[in-house]
């Protein structure tokens, strides 16, 4: 049996270790992930660097490879990729699963504005804060890119590129992240409002915890849908349960 697994998010990596170590005959594990990062954690198993070439690609590669099972682990606002797979699937007649962390569910004291896009996270801004901590990754800073009155800490895995907001620091990390860690970085950086993607996931809900500690408004961009009809797990081992249903 060969499953595929589109992503490089922890959960990804989680799940091809469960895969590649359990005790399943004949059981092959490849991990695709996109190369959008420079130097990516790698998972067990087999890896492919890339993209496939759309949906029909994708189902291309599913045919040739002989894939019997695909599992999109990708992160949650790959919008594009868990569309491409979902199609893909259907026409290759692969079963598919998409693995999705729960988002984040706001507790007492937080204060948090939800936006749909990142261009209405950006509107937000200029009456919640002058001093912005953006966490959404080094992508679509371009809706950001207009507000020549505010200033940015903008953190990532890698540089981004631009159009970028004009006065902008750079932080470059990777996480998980601690709360004292994120508690520093309000502090030094005078934040005074915080966004975010529902990224959902422990490695970087501090920074909500500091946060709402400091009493700083939060804009969570929320994520995209799951495509209609897919069967999703919200845990590595619930997918892993269900790719056993498939190896008899």
């Amino acid at each position: 049996m060969h499953v595929l697994i589109l992503g490089g998010t922890g959960e990804a990596r989680r799940l091809a270790g469960l895969l590649h170590g359990a005790e399943v005959s004949g059981l092959r594990v490849t991990s695709s992930l996109a190369g959008r990062v420079a130097a990516p954690r790698m998972p067990d198993g087999e890896v492919r660097v890339g993209g496939f070439g759309g949906p029909d690609g994708l189902a291309h590669w599913l045919r040739t490879h002989e894939v019997d099972a695909l599992i999109d682990a990708t992160h949650p606002f790959a919008r594009t990729i868990s569309f491409n797979a979902a199609s893909a699937a259907a026409a290759a007649h692969v079963p598919l699963l998409a693995l999705r962390r729960p988002g984040w569910v706001p507790g007492d004291g937080d204060r948090w504005h939800p936006a749909d896009s990142l261009d209405e996270a950006a509107a937000l801004l200029p009456a919640l804060g002058r001093r912005v901590f953006l966490t959404t990754g080094r992508m679509g800073l371009a809706a950001f890119a207009h507000l020549d009155a505010l200033w940015f800490l903008m953190r990532s895995v890698d540089a981004p590129e631009p159009p970028c907001p004009a006065r902008m620091e750079v932080l470059l990390d990777r996480g998980p992240f601690t709360l004292e860690g994120e508690r520093e970085i309000l502090r030094r950086a005078a934040i005074e409002v915080l966004v975010t993607k529902d990224s959902g996931g422990a490695a970087t809900a501090p920074k909500l915890a500091a946060a709402r500690e400091a009493g700083i408004p939060v804009v969570v961009v929320r994520r995209p849908p799951v495509p209609d009809g897919v069967t999703v797990a919200a845990t590595p081992e619930e997918a892993a349960a269900w790719v056993r249903q498939f190896s008899g």
